[in-house]
């Protein structure tokens, strides 16, 4: 579970249901004090929330970015269907075109982490032309590794049938078993019980079957028609670094390895990988003509 270090929003930023034609998505917008070089969409993962992406909102802003982070449907403070079919991947994917172009600042940057990155790039697919770029952070060609698919099965089985208290406090136990586990404050893990509970069960079980079945896709990925950056931990273990320096170097993709970080570089390393989207992005911005 991605989990932020510390729930204090910086300067700038504002919490806001982002209205669509899809419906209201919850949000985190931090503007940067002048002119935006630039927009950034920020999807998050499997269980996670606007919330990871808060240590990121501030070194994107000092770069001169304006940073989105959202809630998808059924995810914390976004509302969503009690039924596993109104989460898709299409649906999703369709909801994040939606977000960017409600942002109303013409293609943005799409940042997705881990399951975020699923939904990322499916929505450029359908819809490049809302999009500048495509960065891929912590987030595989296909499904993830043996033990997610064990932890995920677990989790779908305990959830139709056991109280969301009991899911809850087998989650926890599960966590604290990760050698990275770092134990909460108290506001910390008031928090992440409340986006527990806020959470529907569906959105957990069909993305989280996603998760587990999704075929490799990394020629559909080298075929998308934007800029393609993909960024991990040397130490990420949902995905193995092999495979993610393996859709790097097949998708002929900008390529980010962050040195220390876990799963969550968005969280434990911010600076760095703020770093590295915004000299992305840079190369992303069309070129100036002179007279």
């Amino acid at each position: 579970m991605s989990k932020p270090r510390s729930l204090a929003l910086p300067p700038r930023t504002r919490a806001y249901p982002l209205s669509t034609p899809r419906g209201h998505f919850a949000v985190l917008d931090a503007e940067p004090l002048g002119p935006a070089l630039g927009t950034a969409l920020l999807i998050p993962g499997y269980t996670g929330s606007k919330e990871d992406f808060i240590g990121l909102l501030e070194p994107l802003t000092r770069a001169g970015y304006r940073a989105v982070a959202v809630d998808g449907r059924g995810q914390h403070e976004s509302p969503g269907p009690r039924r596993v079919s109104g989460y898709t991947p299409r649906t999703l994917a369709e909801d994040a075109v939606a977000q960017a172009t409600a942002l109303g600042d013409g293609p943005v940057h799409v940042v997705g982490h881990s399951f975020g990155g699923l939904v990322a790039r499916s929505a450029v697919r359908i819809a490049p032309h809302a999009f500048r770029s495509l960065t891929l952070l912590a987030s595989g060609p296909g499904h993830v590794g043996p033990e997610q698919r064990a932890k995920i099965r677990l989790l779908r089985a305990a959830l139709p049938v056991l109280p969301a208290p009991v899911v809850w406090a087998v989650t926890r136990w599960l966590d604290s078993r990760d050698p990275a586990y770092e134990p909460d404050t108290p506001d910390l893990a008031a928090f992440l019980r409340e986006r527990w509970f806020n959470t529907r069960r569906a959105q957990l079980i069909a993305t989280g079957r996603q998760l587990r079945t999704e075929p490799d896709r990394t020629e559909n990925i080298a075929a998308l028609p934007v800029p393609l950056h993909i960024a991990y931990g040397d130490e990420e273990t949902v995905w193995t670094v092999e495979e993610l320096a393996a859709l790097a170097r097949d998708t002929d993709a900008r390529h980010t390895v962050i040195a220390g970080a876990a799963h969550s570089p968005n969280v434990t390393h911010p600076e760095l990988l703020a770093t590295a989207l915004t000299e992305f992005w840079l190369t992303t911005a069309p070129a100036e003509h002179t007279a």
